[in-house]
């Protein structure tokens, strides 16, 4: 995940407890049988794929408003119980059947506004997710809601709820209340106003960089040291190569290209992507966000965000940044002696003074090729997606008791985009769609995408539905699609979060899948990405696309012993990222005279290795600021859970099924119904602690 990412709706707590389809007497049956038929691609009949290639901006605005109509008919009959006869059917159950249709339309929609190559589709889906979050905030503040689900939580069968029953009406009312229901009538409509202002400003901020489009031109002699196959795969204009500045080839590019200048150029590039825009976006922001939280009795924004997660409160996030710093602080300066004299050899110059932040990825790439003989282009050879892909489907197929089979000729959003369906003893328990390579107005990370959550009806049990979007090198006529070994890192990640959104058992959509603390949500795909290490799993797929020779145990070791080679400067890469968050949001005045850009160059000089270059505002294009706001710690927070869950499969075998079918069973079966912290401990035999984690650092 890697975020997981990623999006404003991602649909998680709030939308997927806070919402409500039902409801009254008359209408129980029909909710509890499934969503009715629709003529309207994007509202199928219960547990049928959405006709994705049929749909059009029509469609998704009369999906949204008859979404909404639905809701307010429904709202209606809950208002209409009278006090103290409210119960678990006709109001939580209610809430959840809702938020299962509201929030499956809106995932459908979601998908489209990051994935439609229709430019129409596109921003009509990006209107409706407006709409949609606007209405949200209305609802999160609808007082008759609050007071029948607090009218229950205070009746004698509401204080008898046991299980997730009982967590799941604790995390309504305190979220209810937390979101202002300790205000007057006249602050709530003041906090409806703030919350749809920011509602504006993150979807403005995140459609500024999907829409950013800029190109760096270059002659030929400036791609020397650049593989061949990518050069073939630039588009030419008379003379000049187009460089884009997507992952795949902004990457690649700061790897291999040997003009120091030029890839300064680029690095200035990536970093104001939406810069025109969004600077002033996001401060604007960070106004809105503090307006709420002051409004909310809270300190800062970090204060009223992680008092509904994990970490608690923004004491226990300084302190996780602050340790992890001083531990890895060592290691980082280790790591840039090391590129200072792999520099210094390259240029065969005196002692250079400094790495540059635009040097860092070749020079990491030299070290990789001198000291470890590891060179990763010769690796890539090994790393056909069409392997890893037939790889990663072992790998979880066998660790967790599924099959997964192709849908042929399914309807899909962009011919490049497959879709699969999971299957358990012959019947299908999920499906999930792969859209891989890069397209122009396609979201331009990698992350996972729900589009329906796993939930029990009386007619069987929604099958949970996701998406995967990545942006790999595409294939070329003479090469297939070829991924570096940090690509399909990236891949079984990715394809964790996927995985907790299939294999979910929950009674409720609220508690389904990724529906869980957003600081333990990548948890679960971050303890895949050792399975790329291992070469039990590795001999599965790592196989030479032209001979099929199956990785030498003697390259893989190269692996290992590089393994940790920049894994200081990645933490602090990652500590930066998340100290540079908790600043926004906890220490940062956005009224006052210091802008944001005057933060991040603090920030960066004082967490990072390489210092802030003037001219550049990566905050523009940080995607995380929106969905993860105040939270982008949690890639830390998670990873300690991640590393020490690992560690049993690292005893047991990273094969050995026993081991994942308790992980399935306990992890991800669970969802949030259960409390997170007791899932781990119960996996794991014991209290969890850091000493997996230190040791995945070379610490």
């Amino acid at each position: 995940m890697n975020r997981l990412m990623q999006i404003k709706l991602n649909f998680s707590m709030r939308w997927m407890i806070v919402l409500a389809w039902l409801i009254s007497q008359q209408v129980s049956n029909l909710a509890l049988a499934g969503p009715a038929p629709s003529t309207n691609p994007l509202q199928v009949s219960f547990n049928q794929p959405i006709n994705f290639k049929v749909v059009t901006a029509a469609h998704i605005k009369e999906a949204t408003d008859q979404a909404i109509v639905n809701t307010k008919t429904a709202l209606e009959a809950i208002y209409a119980i009278k006090k103290g006869k409210h119960t678990f059917q006709n109001t939580l159950l209610a809430y959840d059947n809702l938020s299962d249709q509201l929030g499956s339309v809106a995932m459908g929609i979601n998908i489209l506004a990051n994935a439609s190559s229709d430019s129409a589709v596109r921003n009509q889906a990006l209107r409706s997710l407006e709409v949609l979050d606007k209405y949200d905030n209305q609802l999160s503040l609808d007082e008759k809601l609050y007071l029948a689900v607090k009218d229950f939580s205070t009746s004698k069968k509401g204080k008898k709820l046991q299980g997730a029953h009982r967590l799941y009406l604790k995390d309504l009312i305190e979220n209810y209340e937390r979101d202002g229901f300790a205000l007057t009538p006249e602050k709530r409509q003041e906090l409806q106003k703030i919350n749809d202002k920011i509602s504006e400003l993150s979807l403005t901020f995140s459609k500024n960089i999907a829409a950013y489009q800029d190109y760096l031109w270059l002659p030929e002699a400036e791609l020397k040291g650049l593989p061949e196959d990518f050069v073939k795969s630039l588009k030419k204009e008379k003379d000049l190569y187009r460089i884009g500045l997507d992952g795949p080839s902004y990457t690649t590019f700061m790897k291999y290209a040997i003009s120091e200048p030029v890839r300064k150029q680029l690095y200035m590039k990536y970093n104001n992507r939406a810069a025109d825009k969004n600077v002033a976006v996001l401060q604007q922001l960070l106004v809105e966000r503090q307006k709420k939280a002051h409004l909310l009795g809270f300190p800062t924004y970090a204060a009223y965000q992680t008092a509904s997660r994990m970490a608690k409160n923004p004491a226990a996030v300084w302190e996780l940044e602050t340790n992890l710093a001083g531990k890895v602080k060592q290691k980082t300066q280790s790591d840039l002696n090391e590129l200072l004299a792999v520099k210094q050899a390259y240029l065969k110059e005196s002692a250079p003074a400094t790495v540059n932040i635009w040097d860092a990825s070749f020079y990491s790439n030299q070290l990789m090729v001198q000291k470890y003989q590891l060179d990763q282009e010769k690796l890539k050879e090994y790393f056909s997606l069409d392997n890893v892909l037939s790889g990663l489907f072992q790998t979880t197929e066998h660790l967790f008791g599924v099959k997964y089979e192709e849908v042929k000729d399914a309807s899909v959003w962009h011919p490049d985009v497959r879709l699969f369906e999971v299957k358990q003893d012959g019947a299908t328990i999920g499906r999930f769609y792969l859209d891989l390579f890069p397209r122009d107005n396609k979201y331009t990370h990698a992350a996972c995408f729900p589009i329906r959550k796993g939930k029990k009806y009386a007619a069987g049990y929604r099958l949970p539905t996701a998406a995967l979007i990545c942006n790999f090198n595409a294939p070329t006529a003479d090469k297939p699609a070829l991924l570096t070994h940090r690509q399909v890192e990236t891949f079984f990640h990715e394809f964790g979060h996927v995985l907790h959104n299939m294999l979910t058992t929950a009674e409720l959509a609220g508690q389904s899948g990724t529906s869980v603390k957003r600081d333990f949500v990548e948890a679960p795909s971050q303890i895949f990405e050792n399975w790329v290490w291992d070469y039990n799993a590795l001999k599965l797929f790592a196989k030479h696309y032209k001979t099929g020779k199956v990785l030498p145990p003697a390259l893989h070791q190269k692996m290992v012993d590089s393994r940790n080679v920049g894994s200081g400067l990645a933490a602090s890469a990652q500590i930066f990222y998340g100290t540079l968050d908790m600043t926004l949001h906890d220490k940062f005045n956005p009224e006052g005279t210091q802008s944001t850009t005057d933060a991040l160059k603090e920030v960066q000089n004082k967490t990072m290795p390489y210092p802030y270059l003037e001219g550049t505002h990566m905050q523009a294009a940080f995607g995380h600021l929106t969905g993860y706001g105040a939270g982008y710690y949690g890639y830390m927070w998670s990873k300690v859970f991640a590393e020490d869950m690992f560690s049993v499969f690292a005893k047991n075998g990273v094969m050995d099924q026993k081991t994942g079918l308790r992980y399935r069973n306990i992890i991800l079966a669970n969802g949030s119904s259960r409390d997170e912290y007791e899932l781990v401990k119960e996996f794991l035999g014991r209290e969890p602690n850091q000493e997996a984690f230190l040791k995945s650092l070379g610490l």
